[in-house]
């Protein structure tokens, strides 16, 4: 059994270096292990870090980008048997953490599986309610529905190759296979002991950036789905109360008292804002998506290098 593990990048070198070296104490063994890298134009030291720990490296235009098109290409230059994906920004939390990910896959129970997911010490305080929500303590092997989330996720290669991610989203896209995994009999699994932290280091407006996007993608996948204007403050004023409630609990709420206002505001005004949005996106508003801090930059050639590089189909 080998387990390829692709990692999207950009300017990912703050957390990368603890990530990779928690992939390689993995306790299936690093020879049973390979890490696929799919960057879109970092400048910062992801490459160099990635390097050292024998990534195979994927190199993708900012031009061609979308979630799903960086995935498919990592899919196609990993041997794998099973595909893991993680985020740059996330670090398992025990050694076992891949074993456990690809256990349902490999036992035949699920063709698909997502492990937990919470926040560290910078993780704003809504940020880690939103974690315990939908990343909750009990497994469900497998689960109803076909929730999924790639930031920690696995699949089989064949299940990948029947479907392949969409690549016209401007997120969600691991959503949007799961759904039609589930459509077409297979199962999808959650795993809570297979656990990372995810440490979103956002401002305010990425945090509503990256609402947007997912609610635009939201629109292709579920277009029954509508948000309304008192939509958007019947879920903010009820996010915020319930957050209140749980930081005075915990005895937190003077210090993100505050925070917490801030960051319900801009996920469902981000939700509501990408509820509306025409599904045809300019250029310079894909590049808002998908580079949220970065100028519009001219797009290079993609290509592929590193260890046992191929060229992509």
């Amino acid at each position: 059994m080998k387990v390829s593990v692709v990692i999207r990048t950009y300017n990912e070198a703050r957390y990368l270096d603890e990530l990779l070296q928690a992939i390689s104490a993995q306790s299936l063994g690093r020879e049973l292990v390979e890490i696929v890298l799919v960057d879109s134009g970092s400048q910062d030291e992801t490459l160099s870090i990635a390097k050292r720990y024998g990534c195979r490296i994927v190199h993708i235009d900012k031009a061609d980008f979308t979630f799903g098109r960086s995935l498919n290409m990592g899919c196609e230059a990993a041997s794998g048997d099973y595909l893991a994906f993680i985020s740059g920004h996330c670090v398992p939390k025990q050694l076992d953490w891949l074993e456990q990910l690809v256990a349902p896959l490999k036992e035949g129970l699920a063709s698909y599986s997502y492990g937990r997911q919470v926040g560290r010490d910078t993780t704003k305080f809504s940020e880690s309610q939103v974690f315990r929500k939908y990343f909750p303590a009990v497994s469900r092997v497998p689960q109803e529905g076909f929730f999924c989330n790639n930031a920690n996720a696995a699949i089989t290669r064949e299940a990948w190759q029947a479907v392949r991610f969409d690549e016209r989203l401007t997120g969600l896209e691991d959503l949007c296979l799961s759904k039609q995994l589930v459509a077409a009999g297979h199962k999808v699994a959650y795993v809570a002991e297979a656990g990372v932290y995810h440490i979103h280091d956002e401002n305010w407006r990425q945090v509503r950036i990256r609402y947007e996007r997912e609610a635009l993608a939201l629109r292709e996948i579920m277009p029954e789905v509508h948000v309304s204007f008192w939509d958007f403050l019947r879920y903010f004023l009820t996010g915020v109360i319930n957050d209140w409630r749980y930081a005075l609990r915990e005895r937190k709420f003077f210090v993100c008292c505050a925070e917490i206002v801030a960051f319900r505001l801009m996920q469902f005004w981000g939700t509501y804002q990408g509820n509306l949005e025409h599904r045809q996106i300019s250029a310079r508003r894909r590049e808002e998506y998908f580079f949220p801090m970065e100028p519009r930059r001219d797009a290079s050639a993609k290509k592929l290098s590193g260890p046992s590089a191929h060229e992509s189909p």
